[in-house]
């Protein structure tokens, strides 16, 4: 019997260890896998195509990178496709995203989708372009009227402190163009001399910024300054510059700093570039949502700075350095 009872317990251990034992915990849990560690982050610009934007993706995939994020980007086409983006953000809400980077087309028109990722437990950061509500974590941007006062002050020194100028803003209710232009018309009258006789709006648009600025030099004939608020603004503005061969008889500052600005910097036809850092900003926008995601403290507002690049410092090493950011 005792043999028998041996043989039993002999066979039984044979099967149980020659199954492999008893199931064994798994070491990456569902909860651990790569997959499902990523925070899923939505950055939505005002458009897809303007260097400026392509900068700030490149700055916001950085830090997704070393926070072990990743971005769904996604905007409208162009700038004025506010109905678009606002439609693009809802999308993102549906699909659950952990937290929203957006730049506001609108400052008004999309304050409605921030309240609905609010209540949807979704941080919102703004990036660029603020809008008219207090929901957002932060705003990590340039200090838009400051940038607006520096084009005044740049503008009325190349002017010699005297004479017209023309301010090309870009998308009515953006709040970007609307505080640049603010800071413009806030500090001009420092320069009493400096008068304001024209201000036509690009549309963020090169063609319509091209048109605005032939319609402006054919009103006023004699204007000595030009301050183009963005990038497609600036390229159609330097265009009509040398479609009228007004190169430097008339003297341009504009903001951002695509190749085609840079171009034209260079040629004479801009004399000032008012850069921002389009890469800091994707960069520490994510940042900062991913730290609202996880409850940590954030920053009401991060101002990324603004720099004055002319043909005398573009070669300069700490210019150069921002400038590869931004292309």
């Amino acid at each position: 019997m005792q043999r028998i009872i041996m043989i039993v317990l002999v066979a039984t251990m044979v099967f149980y260890f020659g199954c492999g034992g008893p199931a064994q915990p798994t070491t990456e849990s569902p909860e651990a896998s790569p997959e499902t560690q990523h925070l899923d982050i939505a950055v939505i610009p005002k458009g897809l195509t303007h260097q400026f934007w392509i900068s700030v993706k490149a700055g916001a995939e950085a830090a997704a990178a070393e926070l072990d994020a990743r971005i769904l980007w996604q905007g409208p086409a162009r700038e004025t496709e506010i109905d678009e983006q606002i439609n693009i953000v809802q999308d993102m809400i549906t699909r659950g995203v952990d937290g929203i980077v957006l730049a506001a087309c609108d400052a008004n028109a999309l304050i409605s989708v921030v309240e609905q990722a609010d209540r949807a437990g979704i941080p919102v950061v703004m990036v660029d372009s603020d809008v008219n509500s207090d929901i957002p974590k932060s705003l990590v941007a340039t200090d838009n009227i400051e940038g607006g006062a520096i084009a005044v002050r740049v503008l009325a020194d190349l002017i010699g402190g005297a004479g017209d100028v023309g301010l090309i803003p870009f998308v009515p209710g953006a709040a970007t163009s609307e505080l640049r232009e603010q800071g413009f018309r806030e500090e001009l009258p420092k320069f009493p001399d400096v008068r304001l006789v024209a201000v036509n709006y690009s549309q963020s648009d090169a063609a319509t910024g091209m048109n605005v600025t032939s319609d402006m030099l054919t009103a006023h004939p004699n204007i000595a300054g030009i301050f183009a608020a963005n990038e497609p603004g600036a390229i159609g503005a330097a265009q009509a510059l040398r479609t009228a061969g007004k190169v430097g008889d008339v003297k341009m500052v504009a903001f951002d700093a695509s190749g085609e600005q840079l171009t034209a910097l260079r040629d004479g036809v801009i004399q000032a570039l008012l850069v921002q850092d389009p890469f800091k900003m994707g960069n520490e926008a994510v940042r900062a949502v991913v730290d609202a995601i996880q409850g940590n403290p954030v920053p009401k507002r991060v101002d990324t700075g603004v720099n004055v690049i002319t043909q005398e410092n573009i070669n300069d090493p700490d210019i150069q350095a921002l400038l590869s950011g931004t292309q």
